[in-house]
């Protein structure tokens, strides 16, 4: 049978060969580029310098040139808003976790984890005021939108707080909250009404007018409040919490107008932003790395972007020039859009073009740099004349491996690096700046045996030198009592630890023979002195 049919099969033979086309496929419709989408785009990267922890918290001044406050670990940073480049640093307590400008730009106020508030001159380093009245962590802190003179901070307590900025006092304190207080705002058109948001699922709705300290209003988002936002109108309000983003009307009593759950994990920080058509959009970052842009009219997402990093903070420049987002790793990505020229300076500008030639600036003309001919006639061996201004390089400070280690708060790393410098200054000035950071003993606990060994020979030989026997007795006393079970039993401690002794015995007799000595001469200089 197998034979027949392969006979057959070899004997049939195709009449006509048909060309077979390949199955249609679905292929996506891609939609085509709409002017938001141009707009969101057009924010070109500006490279800004990585920040050494996650960024909690931007803010952008209200008034031109628009500085940008970021608050990173124990710090905050102003930056230039036209060139994004570092001006001046603000160093706190704690950890800060909020900061707000003031409607006039020229104060900004912070708080941190330790429970203070504290109000800054952006021109000074020193804060003009510190508010202490919270017993937890605070987590907000916001600037009425034209009031000058109070503040609304709230935090893990479940206090919000309606603060006298110039009296350093407390106006009210407003209870309702039954969680950790995260977030808050407040309202564009009343400098007396703002929100706060919990983890408790409500936002909370409050007139400093009201007596009583009590919320004229209450919202229920359904999770974990992590941040609020005031729409323009001033009747509207826009709550974080979980993967969702939802837009209430408070003027219709609190109605949820729109839903957006396009996240995947939990949405961090809130920001109104304004196009060039005038319209508002509601943008939102996320710790799945992606901006979202809501048109809450339309109750439609226009826009999307992915960034390496999970986002935990988000900031638009008040004239939509600057976009920037904090992440959590320290990268802060930033965006800058063109300024469109008008047409009248477009002309102003090529008309100029065509002129360059003719009105050369004379100053311009005098420049001498390296590219020009004149340069290599007048020679590099040409000593300047007496009109010529000297500006000598300044040379860049060399940080020793240590303070590397201290910047980077590595700081057992950073004590054992000094120790075996063998410097005794270096080491006390480490130690010395590890009490001011409360870090010292910790780290001595933490000290393997061959680093506790140098330890105990750092202060075996310089704790009775009288320029470091003061902070250094003190130490040594503290490091036995911590690492006495450690050093009892090892036989490589016995012989530090009887040099210790005999040391200590040495100064101590020392010391009472110079009391003997100072008892004798005593009676002697008052007689002296009497005569």
């Amino acid at each position: 049978m197998e034979e027949e049919l392969r006979v057959r099969l070899n004997e049939h033979q195709v009449s006509k060969v048909f060309p077979v086309k390949p199955k249609s496929t679905a292929k996506p419709v891609s939609e085509s580029e709409t002017p938001e989408s141009r707009y969101w785009s057009s924010f070109k990267p500006h490279s800004v310098p990585n920040l050494v922890s996650s960024v909690s918290a931007l803010a952008f001044s209200p008034v031109h040139p628009h500085s940008l406050a970021v608050a990173h670990s124990a710090s905050v940073s102003l930056f230039s808003s036209l060139s994004l480049s570092s001006s001046r640093r603000f160093s706190f307590r704690d950890v800060v976790s909020s900061v707000c400008f003031r409607s006039d730009g020229a104060l900004f106020a912070a708080c941190d984890l330790s429970g203070t508030v504290q109000v800054f001159d952006i021109k000074e380093r020193m804060a003009l005021r510190t508010l202490r009245s919270h017993t937890a962590p605070v987590r907000f802190v916001k600037y009425p939108f034209q009031d000058k003179l109070h503040l609304l901070s709230g935090g893990d307590d479940g206090v919000v707080k309606y603060w006298d900025v110039a009296g350093s006092t407390v106006v009210s304190d407003l209870l309702g909250h039954k969680d950790y207080v995260r977030c808050g705002d407040c309202s564009p058109v009343s400098d007396s009404m703002f929100i706060t948001g919990s983890y408790d699922h409500t936002v909370k709705v409050w007139d400093a007018r009201v007596d009583k300290s009590k919320c004229i209003a209450e919202i229920n988002h359904g999770l974990p409040v992590e941040d609020v936002v005031y729409l323009p109108s001033g009747g509207m309000i826009a709550t974080a919490g979980g993967n969702s983003v939802k837009v209430w009307d408070l003027i219709g009593g609190g109605k949820m107008v729109c839903s957006m759950e396009s996240h995947n994990k939990t949405v961090t920080s809130l920001c109104v932003g304004r196009m060039d058509s005038a319209e508002t959009r509601l943008v939102s970052v996320a710790l799945d790395g992606y901006m979202k842009v809501f048109d809450y009219g339309r109750a439609k997402v226009t826009y999307s972007m992915r960034f390496p990093a999970p986002l935990m903070s988000l900031c638009l420049s008040p004239d939509g020039s600057t976009r920037v987002i904090g992440a959590s790793n320290g990268m802060v990505f930033a965006g800058k859009k063109k300024k469109k020229l008008s047409r009248d300076a477009g002309e102003k500008k090529s008309l100029s073009l065509w002129s360059v030639r003719g009105q050369v600036d004379e100053t311009r003309r005098r420049a001498l740099r390296p590219t020009y001919f004149r340069y290599f006639q007048r020679g590099q061996s040409e000593k300047p004349s007496k009109e010529d201004y000297l500006v000598k390089e300044k040379k860049g400070l060399k940080l020793t491996r240590h303070d590397k280690l201290l910047k980077k708060f590595r700081h057992k790393e950073a004590l054992v690096s000094v120790l075996e410098e063998k410097k005794p200054a270096n080491v006390v000035a480490v130690m010395e700046e590890l009490v001011a950071r409360r870090k010292l003993m910790k780290c001595v606990s933490n000290m393997e045996e061959s680093e506790l060994g140098m330890l105990l020979g750092f202060l075996q030989r310089y704790c009775t030198v009288q320029r470091y026997s003061g902070f250094l007795m003190g130490l040594t006393m503290k490091v036995l009592e911590t690492r006495a079970e450690d050093i009892k039993g090892k036989n490589e401690f016995k012989g530090l630890l009887r040099n210790l002794k005999r040391e200590v015995n040495q100064e101590i007799r020392i010391q009472q023979s110079l009391l003997e000595i100072q008892g004798v001469l005593a009676p002697l200089m008052r007689i002296a002195g009497r005569s």
